[in-house]
């Protein structure tokens, strides 16, 4: 009798062991999930430094360093109009330290434009989107044309002879200028470049007649241009001046929305930690004034009304770039 009683507690007393141990090993794998971020992480712009993109994340970085714990490194990887960077986020390990800068239309149109844009849209796997800038074409303040009327009538009576800088081919800028040639009958030369910096760089020094150029740059350097139009919806306020295409007759918008992203496999509490972060820095009412004073457009959408607002965009731009190609531009 007395042996039997001490295998019954030994045995109580091995199986309460085990239990204890797969508590502990629950509670470090939850602990361990809890933890993140415990390392710096990386905040890849995939266009060059100085441009809206690089703007936004600059403005960010100190905020996010404080609600993340840890350091948050920018890096450049430009080309391609953002599929270089693209490209490289969604094969990176999808454990939180790497994430990477995106804008709309650009993912959509690089992988519907070329046969091997090194990602698919539906791979980039949003968390936030914070921002646009409404596209504007401009103009020197030397220049002959005077209103939008002018600009087209002079295209149309020199097809080819207008230069028009922007930003990537196959991007946000490039589709404004193909919708625009679509719509006018009028026949551009686009001029793209890597980013929004040196855009404005070759306008601002007469290297091109005329940009699309992005609000906020528009803006800044609103003392050396005459804006002829802009792409918003409504008119821009802090460029309230200025004439929507619709006003003028032209069935229109055009705007850049920028978010950040994750690669695909990231886990949801992962894309969640990140997720409020960003958020938190994009509901703030005095970065939201400040973007607004600077030429920007706020925007707070979460990750997942980010990812349906994505879904209904590539619906959008798949029908215009179709559209565009099949009248042979």
């Amino acid at each position: 009798m007395r042996k039997s009683l001490f295998v019954i507690i030994s045995l109580f007393f091995l199986l309460s062991l085990a239990i204890l141990a797969g508590c502990s090993q629950s509670g470090d794998k939850q602990a361990g999930q809890n933890e993140y971020p415990t390392k710096p992480v990386t905040y890849m712009i995939p266009f060059n430094p100085g441009g809206q993109s690089d703007l936004e994340a600059r403005r960010q970085q100190p905020r996010l360093e404080e609600q993340l714990g840890q350091s948050v490194v920018i890096k450049y990887k430009d080309g391609g109009g953002g599929a270089v960077g693209w490209s490289e986020l969604v094969n990176k390990k999808p454990d939180g330290y790497n994430i990477g800068g995106f804008n709309i239309p650009h993912i959509i149109l690089q992988p519907l434009s070329r046969e091997n844009a090194g990602y698919q849209t539906e791979q980039i796997v949003p968390v936030a989107i914070f921002q646009a800038t409404p596209i504007g074409l401009a103009v020197p303040q030397n220049s002959p044309y005077e209103s939008f009327a002018d600009f087209i009538a002079a295209a149309k009576a020199k097809p080819g002879n207008i230069t028009v800088g922007g930003s990537g081919t196959y991007s946000g800028h490039h589709l404004a200028l193909l919708q625009l040639e679509k719509i006018s009958g009028a026949q551009l030369e686009y001029v793209p470049f890597t980013g929004a910096a040196p855009q404005m760089q070759a306008f601002l020094g007469g290297h091109v007649q005329a940009i699309l150029g992005n609000s906020n740059d528009l803006v800044q350097h609103s003392d050396k241009m005459k804006v002829l139009a802009i792409g918003s919806e409504e008119r821009f306020k802090p460029l309230a001046d200025v004439p929507t295409f619709k006003e003028l007759g032209y069935d229109m918008t055009a705007s850049i929305d920028r978010g950040v992203a994750v690669p695909p496999g990231t886990g949801e509490q992962i894309v969640k930690v990140l997720e409020d972060a960003f958020m938190e820095i994009a509901n703030d009412q005095a970065v939201q004034e400040q973007m607004i004073k600077e030429g920007f457009e706020p925007k707070a959408m979460n990750a997942a009304e980010a990812e349906q607002y994505i879904k209904e965009k590539t619906e959008t731009y798949s029908d215009i770039l179709a559209e565009v190609m099949a009248a042979g531009q």
